[in-house]
């Protein structure tokens, strides 16, 4: 099961049949039928206004973010959708930081359902550093469908290396 390496993190029932979707060729008609049209947030405005909205919505109070672009550096092959990055500077007597979400380029073209789960995990990391509880219970309160979403952006990423890109 070397083209599983997304699901890793599933038990191996889930591992099972998700080889047996993919064997069958059935991935592309389930992700197209679900999920017919990418995203229209393609430039780094666009995604930076997406993100910045749904912080306002659900995370008003905390720590502004300084930039949200999509960075060709990251390679998902990593296992990083995106990262959220905390630099703290010392500026006179004052500490300032700095919070940026950068998300790999390969998501320009996803169904925005997929690339909102990438957003609210990376919003979830500026009250949340760790992936504990709290963590996943705050990716939750931002998007319910947050664990069915992470489950299809993984088979959907275990399906383009498999048989290519979809949108």
């Amino acid at each position: 099961m070397a083209d599983l390496r997304y699901l890793k993190g599933y038990g191996p029932e889930i591992q099972q049949q998700a080889s047996e979707l993919l064997a069958s060729g059935k991935t592309a008609a389930f992700f197209l039928a679900r999920y017919p049209e990418p995203h229209q947030l393609q430039g780094a405005r666009a995604l930076h206004d997406y993100t910045m909205a749904l912080k306002n919505q659900y995370l008003r109070s905390s720590a502004p973010i300084s930039k949200v672009i999509y960075d060709d550096r990251i390679h998902v092959i990593d296992n990083a959708l995106g990262l959220h990055t905390f630099v703290s500077r010392v500026q006179g007597n004052k500490l300032k930081a700095k919070h940026e979400i950068r998300i790999s380029s390969l998501f320009r073209r996803l169904p925005e359902p997929l690339l909102n789960m990438i957003v609210v995990h990376e919003l979830a990391h500026l009250r949340e550093k760790a992936h504990d509880k709290a963590f996943y219970r705050l990716c939750c309160h931002m998007q319910p469908e947050y664990h069915q979403r992470e489950f299809e952006l993984r088979l959907y990423l275990c399906h383009r290396e498999r048989h290519g890109d979809l949108w």
